[in-house]
């Protein structure tokens, strides 16, 4: 009786230490990337230097389709923090506010915070600064709250110094025009640059975070790989100038109308691009120089973090996702940046990291978009997602099974172009706003064309193809495409 007795109490205590140890909740960190497509090592791009996102990728799964829902960087964010798609009239450009485009919306760190998190943003998460600012406990950019002699809120005041330039004659023509050179490397160290400032930010965030007895969600929103591409000169000295090489494909897509083909003003606002007509070899190579230079300096600064989190034994209850908002053309098709629906400029790098579930393969294939990152995150922590906002599905099955089929299709729009693509096509429509007529379409196999180099969408061969696309695209995106 005595031994009975014995076994109940044993078997109540260990019950009651496997109760506090799964609701303890979960930490995420969301390292969050700017125009970054899966140009790293571990996506197969070994002359790329990144040790440290790497050993994240091996440490939980790597998914190879993940895809954003709008290739504009403030659009996409509203759209993955709130888990919903764009539209004809929601998230369209760089200027999007969450806060005014959809206000009843419960955004992802706007739950977390209602769920009792410490809700902290570092960096570049929301585009602007004061968007939805009642998500967070705090807002930290590097410089945006200090002084300043102009009378600037924090908001305009960040506008007129993010590009951060360290060079001195940089500096001097930056503060005296607004404008300055696409790239820049200059002899600093890693902290010097905003991206730097703001992991310090995120190291001291950690440590204080360490001491508190609330779960966290804390940002780290690297500017980089946005440009100006701008590095400590060490990164620029990981990728010589001669091993630097224009794209196979350097060349117009066969086939391709002309509403297709990407304008890319936002680079030729820099004052050492020309502002019509083809870029030089020489700037062509050293704007792809700077960007891979870009990729292994915030590399390093995420190894910081990294190394941060384990020291404090925080790596133990922490979901680590790595994120970008959107794809970037460097030079592939004779193009530049992003604002297009080639596959280059919507697919994303996606890894999350989770001490919460066993991974039983580090790659997953199958289909995602970014909009499924808000209820993947809510069923990780456990936490009730809003009724009827959200229209991303959770994930978290293909960390048991990552080469379980998971979408038939995602979706992207970028103006008035429309995507549909599954595992082997990628359909685009371009429909009038205001007749609601179909201008033109594309259609890539990518199969047998990954790299989008000609567009077959006229190709008779391919017309059941498109009708069955299109039919896909018009009944589950009827909203999308016309509005309200």
């Amino acid at each position: 009786m005595r031994y009975y007795s014995l076994l109940l109490i044993l078997f109540s205590i260990s019950s009651q230490q496997v109760f506090c140890q799964s609701d303890k909740k979960p930490n995420v960190l969301l390292l969050y990337m700017d125009d970054l497509r899966p140009e790293l090592n571990c996506y197969g791009k070994n002359y790329i230097h990144s040790p440290n996102i790497d050993h994240l990728a091996k440490s939980g799964i790597q998914f190879n389709n993940a895809y954003c829902n709008v290739p504009v960087c403030g659009a996409s964010r509203a759209s993955m923090l709130t888990g919903m798609y764009p539209t004809k009239e929601r998230f369209i450009n760089y200027n999007t506010f969450a806060s005014k485009e959809v206000p009843t919306a419960i955004s992802l760190p706007k739950l977390f915070k209602n769920n009792g998190y410490t809700t902290i943003s570092n960096g570049k998460v929301y585009h602007h600064l004061d968007d939805n600012t009642d998500d967070w406990d705090e807002i930290y950019r590097p410089y945006a709250f200090n002084k300043n002699n102009k009378n600037l809120t924090p908001t305009d005041y960040w506008q007129s110094i993010w590009k951060d330039y360290h060079d001195p004659k940089n500096k001097k023509t930056y503060l005296n025009t607004g404008n300055g050179p696409a790239y820049e490397h200059s002899n600093v160290n890693d902290t010097t640059y905003i991206d730097g400032l703001m992991t310090q930010k995120v190291i001291r965030d950690l440590k204080k975070l360490k001491k508190s007895d609330k779960p966290f969600f804390l940002t780290a929103g690297f500017i980089s790989n946005h440009l100006p591409f701008n590095a400590p000169t060490k990164y620029w000295n990981l990728y010589p100038e001669s091993s630097i090489q224009h794209p196979y494909n350097n060349y117009p897509q066969t086939n391709i109308p002309k509403i297709a083909i990407g304008r890319y003003y936002e680079l030729r606002a820099y004052d050492n691009i020309p502002n019509k007509g083809s870029l030089d070899s020489y700037t062509s190579k050293k704007l792809i120089q700077g960007y891979y230079a870009t990729v292994s300096y915030v590399d390093a600064l995420i190894g910081k973090i990294s190394q941060t989190l384990k020291e404090l034994d925080l790596e133990k209850n922490t979901i680590v996702i790595l994120v970008a908002d959107h794809g970037y053309l460097l030079e592939e098709h004779a193009e530049w940046a992003k604002f297009t629906n080639h596959k280059l400029t919507s697919q994303v790098p996606l890894i999350i990291s989770s001490p919460l579930i066993e991974v039983n393969d580090s790659q997953s294939h199958s289909l995602v978009e970014l909009v499924d990152i808000y209820p993947t995150l809510a069923e990780l922590c456990h936490l009730d997602v809003p009724k009827n906002q959200l229209e991303g599905k959770s994930f978290v099955q293909l960390f048991k099974n990552p080469r379980k089929p998971f979408k038939e299709y995602v979706f992207t729009k970028k103006g008035n172009g429309f995507t549909i693509k599954t595992e082997k096509y990628s359909y685009t429509e371009y429909i009038n706003p205001t007749t609601g007529n179909t201008i033109t379409s594309t259609l890539f196999d990518h199969h047998s064309d990954a790299d989008e180099n000609t567009n077959i969408s006229n190709d008779p061969k391919h017309k059941k193809t498109i009708r069955e696309l299109s039919k896909l695209l018009h009944n589950n995106f009827t909203t999308n495409i016309k509005g309200k």
